[in-house]
């Protein structure tokens, strides 16, 4: 078995958080989700699990980061072109945009933050020149 990521978001309103996801082109599970819950699909092995703030709290015993960025989660894409598109979507979702992107050599990025303020970087790297 593959190993599995589940990024843990406190949210305002899943619901809005919810259709944000899905406006970059994610689905939901409905088996994972509920009133005070969302299971986003990203992939088959990465999802987001967005959370009202109390059902979050359920998992942790400290305090809640608020209006600070306590983790930044980065998204890889295939191509440049596929950073901006799914930065663009992003930003049409209600997101809102953290920088300006960004080249380095064979890596190209850009980030966003969700409705919520959670940040997230999207990177490309063209391998071939990266690993010579």
């Amino acid at each position: 078995m593959s190993r599995m990521i589940f990024v843990n978001l406190p949210v305002a309103d899943v619901a809005r958080s919810t259709a944000f996801y899905a406006g970059l082109g994610f689905t939901v599970n409905p088996t994972y989700s509920d009133q005070r819950t969302s299971c986003i699909v990203v992939s088959d092995t990465i999802f987001v699990m967005v959370m009202t703030r109390d059902r979050f709290a359920d998992f942790s015993t400290r305090p809640i980061a608020d209006d600070s960025t306590e983790v930044i989660n980065c998204l890889t894409c295939d191509s440049r072109q596929q950073v901006d598109d799914l930065v663009g979507r992003a930003l049409a979702a209600g997101g809102s945009a953290l920088r300006e992107p960004m080249s380095d050599g064979p890596m190209y990025g850009h980030s966003f933050a969700d409705p919520d303020g959670h940040a997230w970087e999207v990177m490309s790297m063209d391998l071939d020149v990266a690993v010579r």
